[in-house]
């Protein structure tokens, strides 16, 4: 089966330094690259180690080859999202990142989509790159945090962004982020194991309590990690609704059950029962691949849960491997298959040996043709 990854991260081998580009720290720059490795650093303190797969194509490609990924929807990694920043400094960050992405699309047309991220700070300004992400870039969707800065995602700031996204059908993927650091969450990981759950919950309630998906019934948007603790909560927040209207309706009347079946969410739970229970809470048609590549809470294997589920139908499993990111993103399976998993491997998506010829004088997107033994 063809697998394609809604949710793995990706960073540019390299890029300006920031400080010295805008004239003030707070930025994620790369260093000590060597040995396949290097750490990410903000003002001289070292945030993460990553490996060569974060950066390197190429590396990617072949772990992708090695796992059976046919596709992967690249985006940022949420600490690049800047939205602290200056607007038009982030904005400029913004188009580095995006634009490097493009680049690796456009290089490896048949591997990699590219997810977009936005000045979502100054709304104006992000819709003028949700366009051009769209229509210069042809980048399906965008990535954007759970929250920017002191507004929630119902902040009617944000409507024209998701007016924008509506309009010229470009997806969304909802990642958490800046979560709380310090006190009580300062041990055990807790940020990211707690915290994070917690941010995407809060995340789909200030969407759907704020009239944001009521106002935008064609807006796709898609929430990390299993949606969260939303998809497991729902009973609690439908009850909250019914008996305290007063707190919980205020923006919105309509029940937050209706809004099943309207969001998306990937499928990273690792955990078999709670990959069922979200599939039956969500729906076979809205749960999306996503493994978090290359980090170490991702799924290591993508898919492999899935694939592993005796009571999933083999046209379940396809869809949540495969088809349903195809809807989410308005993207044509044919674009992906029948292809080579790589330009550097003889290898086609159904294990079957390939003969490819590059034709020259013509346009990248053109130059391949793929012969399936």
């Amino acid at each position: 089966m063809l697998k394609f990854d809604i949710h793995n991260h990706i960073l540019p081998s390299r890029w300006p330094d920031l400080k010295e580009r805008y004239g003030y720290g707070g930025w994620i720059q790369l260093h000590d690259q060597c040995n396949g490795k290097a750490k990410m650093m903000r003002d001289g303190k070292l945030f993460r180690v990553i490996d060569d797969n974060c950066w390197n194509p190429e590396t990617r490609l072949k772990e992708m080859d090695a796992t059976g990924v046919t596709v992967q929807a690249l985006s940022t990694v949420p600490v690049m999202f800047s939205y602290w920043a200056k607007p038009e400094d982030t904005l400029d960050l913004c188009q580095i990142l995006n634009n490097d992405m493009a680049d690796i699309v456009k290089k490896y047309p048949t591997r990699f989509v590219g997810l977009g991220t936005l000045p979502m700070q100054a709304p104006e300004l992000a819709v003028k790159e949700l366009r051009r992400c769209k229509m210069e870039l042809g980048f399906p969707g965008v990535q954007i945090g759970s929250h920017i800065n002191d507004w929630n995602l119902d902040a009617p700031e944000l409507q024209q962004i998701f007016a924008a996204a509506e309009e010229y059908e470009v997806a969304i993927f909802v990642h958490p982020w800046d979560m709380e650091l310090g006190g009580r969450m300062s041990k055990y990981w807790l940020p990211w194991l707690v915290g994070m759950p917690g941010e995407t919950a809060q995340a789909v309630c200030c969407m759907v309590f704020g009239g944001v998906l009521e106002k935008f019934p064609k807006l796709k948007v898609c929430f990390a990690h299993g949606g969260g603790a939303f998809p497991f909560t729902i009973g609690r927040i439908e009850h909250g609704f019914n008996v305290r209207p007063d707190l919980c309706a205020v923006e919105n009347d309509i029940n937050p059950r209706k809004y099943i079946g309207q969001i998306y969410t990937d499928s990273l739970t690792h955990d078999e029962e709670a990959l069922k229970f979200l599939v039956k809470v969500i729906g076979e048609k809205r749960v999306l691949l996503g493994s978090d590549y290359p980090f170490p809470l991702g799924e290591h294997h993508p898919g492999k849960l899935i694939e592993s589920v005796d009571a999933f139908t083999d046209e379940l499993k396809n869809n949540l491997l495969f088809d349903n990111a195809m809807e989410f993103l308005g993207l044509d399976r044919s674009q992906f298959e029948p292809a080579c998993t790589s330009k550097t491997s003889p290898m086609c998506v159904d294990g079957k040996s390939c003969h490819v010829e590059e034709a020259s004088g013509e346009p990248s997107s053109k130059k391949q043709k793929v012969e399936c033994c």
